[in-house]
Order: structure tokens, then C-alpha cells, then sequence
């Protein structure tokens, strides 16, 4: 007699094929919400200063062996096209500055907030996760012995995970916005070193979240390195021609050092966020709100 008893069906939450149709969405984006929220949550960390810029921007040993193997390679080369490679080269020497000054930066901020008296991790470095900038600034929280955050992404270049975040604070996401989300959540500070369209993009949704008063809390924005950014952007022509306010100008302040960086981070950091106005209770605020809550 043939048995009829029926196979036991499969419980949604184990089926792949559905969970990765474009019916399981919505699962997806909830699990790169609570995921990382849970994960934030048991490694103790309150809040985040963000470091951004380019991911092609190298070490200085790394420049200085770039510039050196194209100077070794030169008589194998057309002469227009020596011409080119050294002037990349010269540009990655040049750029190399950024690099380290990133990973002093994070080292100095990692090794302040290390003697911060709180229940929780106050003002770790984060990063996107990858080369370049991104991996500086976890290089130098990572040096001083802190705690280091990297949101990576899946890219078809350019990323993939540095060495030098903590291993338990080690992402990977799929969707851009909800790793710009876990960027401004946590963030009490924004550092901005040169970078090309990704910078240029998180910087500018930062700023005008500050503009139209759409944050809960205040994030200090230093953008790093003047004779970069001026070439880049005119912030003073766009109030001239009152595209934004000039008391927008106030939303950031243009810095040239790690020292000058530190001192404006660590001041406006203890001001907003460590003064009497803030919770006895440090413990509390793991996750604040990113926006107010309007009518």
C-alpha cells in the first residue's frame, strides 16, 4: 500500500530560494538593520566617529615603492607613457600624507575616548571597512588599542575588508542605504579626509541632514585637508550666490592637521555629548535616534 503521509513542508525562514527573491526583501533589509543592532548592542558600543575619503589613497611606504618601481621600469617604457605612470606616481606620494594623517588621527581620538569614564565604548572609529582611507583610520584606532568599526559593502573593486577592524565589528552589507543608515546612527562626529563621488555623496547627506535639522543630536564635521577641498568645492561661492545660508558655513570647520582635528573633535565631542546636560546613566543611549520625531 502506497504511504501517503505528506513530507514535512519547509518553515519559511529556511527557504533560500524565497529569501533571496524579490519577495524576501523586506526580510533582507530587516535583517541589515537588526543584525548589526544586536551586534552593536553586545559589543557595548554607544556611539561612532566616521571616518570617510578615497579608497585609492595609499600608505607612504606603499606610494614610495610605487614611485621607486616606476623609476626602475623606465627604460622599458615609451617615453609618453613613463611620462604618465610618474605622474600617477608622484600624485600617490603626494596623496600619501592623507593616509597617514588619518591613522594618527584615529589613533589619537582611540586613545582619548579610552579614558572616557563610561558603561560603554564612546566615539569609536568607523569606517567603511576598506583600502585607502578606511583602512588608515582603522589602522590607527587599532594601534592605540581601541575598538574599530568597518561597514563594508559588496563592490565589483576597490572592497574589500581591511585588516585592522575588530573581528566582531567586521559588516557586510548589500544595500547602500542601509549602510548609510548604520553610518549616521551611532556617528557624533563626521571626519572628511579627500576622496572622489563616495565621499563627496556621504559628505553632502550628512550636511544637509545638519541643514534641515533632520538629526536628533549634533555631529561635529571636520573636512580634512584645505588645499584638496578648495579645489574641490566652494562653499563660499555657494553662499554668495545664496544656494545655502552662510551661517550653513558653520555646519563644518576645514582642518591641516591631526593635532588641530583632534583638538576641535575632542572639544565639541565633551561639549555636546559628555557635558551635564547628557544622561548620568552612560549606558543608556546605545542606539539615539537619528531623526525627531515630527507631527
Amino acid at each position: 500500500m502506497t504511504d501517503l503521509k505528506p513530507k514535512p513542508a519547509q518553515l519559511a525562514y529556511k527557504n533560500e530560494p524565497f529569501l533571496n527573491s524579490p519577495d524576501g526583501r523586506i526580510l533582507r533589509l530587516l535583517s541589515e538593520y537588526i543584525e548589526p543592532l544586536a551586534r552593536f548592542r553586545r559589543e557595548q558600543i554607544q556611539d561612532t566617529v566616521v571616518f570617510f575619503g578615497s579608497a585609492r589613497i595609499e600608505s607612504r611606504n606603499s606610494a614610495d615603492s610605487r614611485l621607486n618601481g616606476v623609476r626602475g621600469n623606465g627604460a622599458s617604457l615609451a617615453a609618453a607613457q613613463q611620462a604618465i605612470h610618474m605622474k600617477r606616481a608622484e600624485a600617490a606620494v603626494d596623496m600619501a600624507r592623507y593616509y597617514e594623517d588619518a591613522r594618527r588621527l584615529a589613533y589619537l581620538l582611540t586613545k582619548w575616548s579610552a579614558h572616557i569614564p563610561a558603561r560603554r565604548h564612546r566615539f569609536v572609529v568607523t569606517t567603511g571597512g576598506g583600502p585607502g582611507i578606511m583602512e588608515a583610520a582603522n589602522l590607527g584606532a587599532h594601534e592605540a588599542g581601541g575598538k574599530t568599526i568597518g561597514l563594508n559593502i559588496n563592490l565589483p573593486f576597490e572592497q574589500s575588508p581591511n585588516p585592522y577592524i575588530s573581528p566582531s565589528l567586521n559588516f557586510e552589507f548589500h544595500y547602500f542605504f542601509m549602510r548609510k543608515f548604520w553610518f549616521a546612527y551611532l556617528a557624533k562626529a563626521l571626519v572628511i579626509f579627500p576622496g572622489g563621488f563616495g565621499t563627496l555623496d556621504e559628505l553632502f547627506e550628512i550636511l544637509t541632514l545638519a541643514q534641515t535639522e533632520k538629526l536628533a543630536k549634533k555631529i561635529v564635521v571636520v573636512i580634512y585637508g584645505s588645499e584638496y577641498w578648495k579645489k574641490i568645492l566652494n562653499f563660499e561661492a555657494m553662499a554668495d550666490a545664496g544656494t545655502i545660508s552662510p551661517q550653513d558655513l558653520e555646519l563644518f570647520k576645514i582642518a591641516d592637521s591631526p593635532e588641530e582635528s583632534f583638538e576641535f573633535l575632542k572639544e565639541n565631542l565633551t561639549r555636546h555629548h559628555l557635558g551635564p546636560q547628557q544622561p548620568k546613566r552612560t549606558g543608556e543611549a546605545a542606539t539615539p535616534e537619528i531623526a525627531k520625531t515630527r507631527p
